[in-house]
């Protein structure tokens, strides 16, 4: 009999009690505000269309399914329907993703509040992180390295690349701004694969993971607002000049933990965005997934003024205990399933 030695957990016994501690204490946290905590399909007939996402599939009586990238689409529909408040706890799954950082299977909390902006969907998240090592450091679970959340800091994508490298992500626009980035990226002797030469949203993000972000106090958080219009995903445009999605992203420890919308809801925008996301996936001759009509139905009927944000949970704990490997903050990981 072949002799199996990794079926013991990748992370510590005290790391799976500190997840047991935060989780109890993030769903105390939603309740005191009234939000409701729903459950909601990882499968779906429809999967994402971005194409920098690589959804797992499967297939059930001949049909192919897309396990979810987030629960965004059906968490929408409900607050379509008129459920208010929303948050969720579930697993989310990206093909494409593995390393110290990235588990193809990971826990995603993502939440939806009605009537707020992006500054106070900020705060709000600031609040929660603080509420969650607070948690942590009064648990008496010595795997805890911090022991209070400092006060963030606050920067548009335009500042944050002018300070750390440099750059003016808005002055220069197609090949000009790709040769700008490319060049950057070669002063620090990065090498671009070549199949992203040519994107200038693939090179801004090496150029804030592989430059920016380890020019940051790891210690304080930095949420990143006024993203590219390229980078809307599914943010509202704010009418700027020039214009800028009304996004967010929450830096801290070195990784992006949270990322976050004023949400679009006009439905005949998102389907032109849709679209766009397949065209790029045909040139890249990547597979195509079928468009979610239902939650394109949910617009149309019409889906509240709301603010969303998605928080990696493991990559949470991972800043917390000071862990660098998303492995030793999961009970398995892909590597022990």
């Amino acid at each position: 009999m072949t002799e199996v030695s990794d079926w013991r957990p990748g992370a510590d016994l005290r790391i799976l009690e500190l997840r047991a501690v935060l989780l109890r204490r993030l769903r105390g946290w939603f309740d005191e505000f009234g939000v409701l905590e729903v459950d909601t399909p990882v499968l779906s007939v429809a999967g994402s269309t971005d194409p920098n996402l690589a959804s797992l599939t499967t297939k059930i009586d001949g049909q192919r399914f897309y396990l979810h990238t987030s629960p965004e689409f059906p968490m929408k529909r409900l607050l379509a329907a008129g459920s208010g408040d929303i948050y969720q706890v579930c697993k989310a799954f990206r093909g494409s993703e593995k390393g110290r950082r990235h588990n193809p299977e990971f826990t995603m909390v993502e939440w939806y509040r009605l009537g707020i902006t992006l500054e106070q969907m900020m705060d709000g998240v600031e609040a929660l992180v603080a509420e969650l090592v607070r948690a942590a450091s009064d648990s008496g679970i010595t795997c805890c390295t911090i022991g209070s959340l400092p006060d963030s800091l606050r920067m548009s994508y335009r500042d944050l690349l002018l300070r750390y490298a440099g750059v003016d992500p808005f002055v220069d626009s197609g090949a000009r701004l790709v040769e700008t980035l490319r060049q950057r990226l070669e002063e620090d002797s990065i090498e671009v694969p070549p199949s992203l030469t040519q994107d200038s949203d693939a090179l801004l993000d090496m150029l804030i993971s592989l430059v920016v972000e380890p020019a940051l106090d790891p210690r304080i958080p930095v949420f990143v607002y006024d993203y590219p219009v390229s980078q809307a995903s599914l943010a509202r445009i704010k009418a700027n000049e020039p214009p800028v999605a009304d996004r967010f992203e929450l830096i801290w420890q070195g990784m992006e933990l949270a990322n976050g919308f004023r949400e679009l809801t006009d439905h005949t925008e998102q389907r032109r965005r849709f679209e766009s996301d397949l065209a790029q996936r045909h040139a890249l001759a990547d597979s195509s997934p079928l468009l979610d009509e239902r939650f394109l139905a949910a617009l149309e009927n019409g889906m509240p003024d709301c603010s969303g944000v998605a928080l990696g949970f493991d990559r949470l704990l991972m800043a917390v205990t000071g862990l660098g490997d998303i492995g030793n903050v999961m009970a398995f990981d892909i590597s022990r399933s």
